[in-house]
């Protein structure tokens, strides 16, 4: 059955070619990423004069709502943003039953890209400071009760050593509910929902740092080991990998992590 899926989006998500007009305004330039469920263009507006992101829903995912629909969701989220270190939304569009959005172009160099062909490396300092950045884009997140849910270093351009976040196709948005219009019961489950994507994204994050700290790790045993006996780390730094990768208790809030990240800082200050 898998396969037979295959073979159906081998032939039916061909890429728009190249010279084509969408929306009579956006002109395809190339293929710049495919995704599970989509294809990413870059055009050029052809009223602004400038280049623009347009994303594309996977033609064989069209016929089928649960895809629509997430589409639409990722569409929405990205409606509600409103921060420099993210895409911002132009609008939507539908053409023959096939679903665009269109959305800024952010010139940064993907991190997965930077570290596996580049071979950027990043000392402990520089990932934990890093990971501050990414932390204070998690909490605009969730703020606006948005959980990105695929925080991962494809997922994250670099430009003058910023991060940006891009893709969102996975976000999740919680709508706040009427305590009185609900039983405890179901109050108690969204909290419990809310929680387990708060950790996600925290998990994500601790993993996120973990690339970061492997880019300057040479290997000198033959034999795998845990991280904790590869990486020469500093105590607080182990802590605060440990508890984001929940392998000790995990985080609840940003709060908390914040907390225990300035401390990993301040304890590579002093060996600096």
């Amino acid at each position: 059955m898998r396969s037979i899926r295959k073979i159906y989006q081998f032939f039916v998500d061909i890429p728009i070619e190249e010279g084509t007009v969408l929306n009579e305004r956006y002109e395809v330039l190339n293929v710049i990423g495919t995704g599970s469920y989509g294809i990413v263009y870059l055009c050029k507006d052809l009223k602004s004069q400038e280049n623009r992101v347009v994303k594309q829903l996977r033609p064989s995912k069209c016929r089928n709502k649960k895809e629509v629909k997430l589409f639409e969701s990722e569409t929405s989220v990205l409606r509600t943003l409103n921060h420099k270190n993210m895409p911002v939304l132009y609008e939507g569009f539908s053409n023959n039953e096939y679903y665009f959005y269109v959305m800024s172009l952010i010139e940064g160099e993907n991190l997965e890209d930077l570290i596996f062909f580049s071979k950027k490396t990043f000392n402990e300092k520089e990932s934990l400071l890093i990971l501050n950045q990414m932390l204070e884009l998690v909490d605009y997140l969730h703020k606006k009760s948005i959980y990105h849910q695929d925080l991962r270093i494809p997922n994250i351009l670099l430009k003058n050593d910023e991060p940006f976040l891009i893709d969102f196709g996975l976000s999740k948005q919680s709508v706040s509910v009427d305590p009185f219009q609900f039983p405890s019961s179901s109050l108690q489950n969204k909290h419990k929902d809310i929680l387990e994507m708060k950790q996600q994204d925290y998990f994500d994050l601790g993993e996120i740092l973990l690339y970061l700290l492997y880019t300057t790790y040479s290997l000198k045993n033959k034999e795998a080991l845990p991280w904790t006996e590869e990486l020469s780390l500093e105590k607080e730094t182990v802590y605060l990998l440990k508890r984001l990768l929940q392998i000790n208790e995990p985080y609840s809030t940003i709060s908390e992590i914040s907390t225990d990240l300035h401390a990993a800082l301040k304890a590579k200050e002093k060996v600096y």
